[in-house]
C-alpha cells in the first residue's frame, strides 16, 4: 500500500478545484497496489477551491520548525491548516503502515525536491513541502509524480 496525492488520481482538491493534475502512471499503479488518496490541505480544513498558497521565505522543514509560514496569494496565513493537515495524513500512514507516499510536485504540501519560492512568480527553489517534510522525518519514503 502507498499513499498518493489525491489530485493524482484525479480527484478535483487542488487550490483551483480542478482535476488537470490527474497523471496516467499513478492512475495506472491502481491495477498493480492498493493506493490510499488524500489530500492535506483538505485534513488540515482547507476549502476546495481556496487561494493559491506558497511557503513563504522557506520550505516545509522551516514550517514545522516555526521558521516559516504558508501564505495565500491575499496574504492570509495558513500555516496552522497546512501542519494539522500534514499531522493527519501522518497518522493515516502510520495506521496502515506506510511505507511510501507518491507526491504531486511543487506543492506548498507535497511537493518533493522543489516548491515555489512564495513570491507567488512561478519560481522554484531547492525543497519539500510541509507533508512532505514530516513523512520524511517519519521514514517515510516520498517520490514525486516525475519520478514513478
Amino acid at each position: 500500500m502507498k499513499i498518493v496525492s489525491a489530485c493524482l488520481l484525479g480527484t478535483k482538491c487542488a487550490w483551483d478545484g480542478k482535476d488537470r493534475y490527474r497523471n496516467k502512471k499513478v492512475i495506472e499503479l491502481l491495477g498493480e497496489e492498493t493506493l490510499i488518496p488524500l489530500c492535506p490541505e483538505q485534513l488540515g480544513g482547507l476549502a476546495t477551491p481556496r487561494v493559491l498558497q506558497e511557503i513563504e521565505k522557506g520550505n516545509g522543514d522551516d514550517v514545522l520548525d516555526g521558521r516559516s509560514r504558508v501564505k495565500n496569494k491575499i496574504g492570509q496565513d495558513v500555516t496552522r491548516q497546512f501542519i494539522r493537515g500534514a499531522k493527519e495524513a501522518l497518522k493515516i500512514a502510520k495506521q496502515y503502515n506506510i511505507k511510501e507516499f507518491i507526491a504531486k510536485s511543487r506543492s506548498p504540501s507535497c511537493g518533493c525536491g522543489s516548491i515555489y519560492d512564495g513570491s507567488f512568480s512561478k519560481r522554484l527553489i531547492k525543497g519539500d513541502g510541509v507533508t512532505v517534510a514530516l513523512f520524511k522525518r517519519n521514514g517515510i519514503k516520498v517520490i514525486s509524480e516525475n519520478n514513478i
